[in-house]
């Protein structure tokens, strides 16, 4: 089966099971399609995390997380969030394919080579396919700022106005840059002919990458972060990801008893968004282990998540300032007919990203450097060759050692929360994946389209929770049922008897294809 928030990249992953490809190939094909027919969410100009598990006992982490320019800017305030100067950070999302294709290759006795399986994608830019609603959105949303973006227009905006919902849209400069690849291999994009078109374009847009830059940009092979849950394991990404941060977030539900609590009821929301919470006030310390002294199971230790449950009044909320940081991305999954199995967030940070798009590539440039602090004393301070806080944590629960769920969402410091509720309706309350990704939602903290400090619930909660909510001292706000705020998550469960469901969010264009 595979999950993706997009059909055409779906259908692109089931016909590489279907001829015999293992999910590594499947998921490649995946990111290369929805890179393409999402471009408002991600892009080869982004990062990729990728999660990896096997009946093996094998549990890997690809961090195709880029890294700070070798020469820092002299920043005067903080790093801007759209425009060149937020080109902060190199892009990793194929390198992270590169490094996927070796392992399958070595481990799981891949065959498929990026070429063929990029064919897809190549086809779907050059060729054009139907408008989505999600992009139209979007574009909407941001119609005021789009104009100002380098090489926006002239690539999303063809003729200087936005398709409307199924009309053909065609990217044929991204084609030729992803046929490059498709010659060349993955690292034509860091060291080849794309990287030397790249590094001109980000030049004349004023980034701080350079050529240098691209080179250095590699995708890393590592250990994922696990916490036990109801009899299961949890895999997440270790730092500079949140994925710690959503464990934390189950460590300390998983010293309540959500069995005696309804599903849906003001006692299960209060429970899921103080605990978020409780996990959040340690999320700033998260930085790159590799310029960070950071322990990653500080955030696990049993005593510190008792201590965390316990602060939680189960009658009474606990008052939350906190600053939410908006982003998106796209969540994808595969499991194989041996149970082989990948998570998958691919990324440029905001929707749009920078907004830059480099040169005559049609390559898209990710904001991912606007996530680093230019406080010097701050963990995540920005530092040359240096990785940033990141928001991407797409995860898989194990039972018996073997892949059962695979799960993610888009949707930055909302990533978390989402997961709390998805996963807690999956494992908790039995529901199948249609139904826990169907379920209302909430948002803590301000977005990018409300200031205020609030707990955002969407509209679909009854009346009477909301209210229930508030008199425990919740200061909420309505979204609409379905909102493209609440993320756009994507399931896969594995039974024990072999059966696999899943499902894609109901706030996006995806399905699952089960084969």
């Amino acid at each position: 089966m595979v999950t993706s928030p997009h059909t055409l990249a779906s259908e692109a992953g089931a016909k590489v099971l279907r001829e015999g490809g293992n999910a590594i190939e499947a998921a490649v094909a995946i990111g290369a399609a929805i890179a393409v027919t999402y471009p408002h969410f991600c892009g080869i100009g982004g990062d990729a995390i990728w999660m990896i598990a096997d009946s093996d006992g094998r549990r890997s982490t690809i961090m195709g997380i880029g890294q700070a320019p070798m020469k820092v800017p002299a920043y005067s305030g903080p790093i801007p969030v759209r425009g060149p100067a937020s080109t902060a950070s190199s892009a990793c999302a194929v390198d992270a394919w590169r490094v996927a294709l070796d392992f399958s290759a070595t481990h799981w006795g891949g065959r498929r080579n990026l070429a063929e399986l990029m064919d897809p994608a190549i086809g779907y830019a050059e060729n054009g396919f139907a408008y989505s609603p999600s992009q139209a959105f979007w574009t909407d949303f941001r119609k005021n700022d789009l104009p100002a973006w380098p090489g926006f227009v002239e690539t999303f905006l063809p003729g200087g106005t936005a398709p409307r919902t199924g009309d053909t849209f065609v990217q044929k400069q991204l084609a030729e840059s992803l046929k490059l690849i498709a010659r060349n291999g993955a690292r034509d994009f860091y060291e080849g002919e794309l990287a030397a078109r790249l590094a001109k374009g980000l030049a004349q847009a004023g980034s701080p990458l350079t050529a240098e830059d691209l080179r250095a940009t590699r995708a890393l092979l590592e250990e994922p972060v696990a916490l036990d849950y109801r009899g299961l394991t949890l895999l997440a990404p270790p730092p500079p990801t949140q994925g710690i941060s959503t464990l934390a977030i189950l460590g300390v539900l998983n010293r309540f008893d959500l069995a005696a609590v309804e599903e849906g009821s003001p006692e299960y929301y209060h429970l899921c968004v103080e605990a978020v919470k409780q996990a959040f006030l340690d999320r700033g310390r998260i930085a790159d282990p590799h310029f960070v002294d950071l322990p990653a199971d500080l955030w696990l230790d049993a005593a510190l998540l008792d201590r965390k449950a316990a602060a939680i009044d189960r009658k009474r909320a606990m008052p939350w300032p906190a600053v939410f940081k908006t982003g998106d991305t796209v969540f994808f999954g595969a499991t194989d007919a041996q149970g082989r199995s990948v998570s998958v967030l691919q990324s440029t940070y905001f929707d749009w990203g920078s907004g830059v798009v480099v040169g005559d590539t049609g390559v898209l440039w990710q904001n991912r450097g606007a996530a680093f602090s230019t406080d010097p004393k701050s963990p995540n301070a920005i530092a040359p060759g240096k990785r940033p806080f990141y928001t991407l944590n797409p995860g898989m629960a194990l039972k018996g050692g073997k892949p059962h769920i695979l799960y993610g969402t888009q949707g930055a410091d909302g990533q978390p929360q989402t997961l709390t509720v998805v996963l807690t309706r999956l494992i908790d309350y039995g529901l199948d994946p249609s139904e826990a990704l169907a379920r209302p939602r909430f948002l803590l903290g301000r977005t990018f389209s409300d200031s205020r400090d609030t707990l955002k619930l969407e509209r679909s909660i009854s009346p009477a929770t909301v209210a229930a909510l508030e008199r425990m001292g919740h200061q909420t706000s309505l979204i609409p049922a379905n909102s493209a705020l609440a993320g756009q998550a994507g399931a896969i469960v594995i039974g024990d008897d072999g059966t696999i469901t899943g499902a894609h969010d109901p706030r996006s264009d995806g399905i699952a294809i089960g084969i």
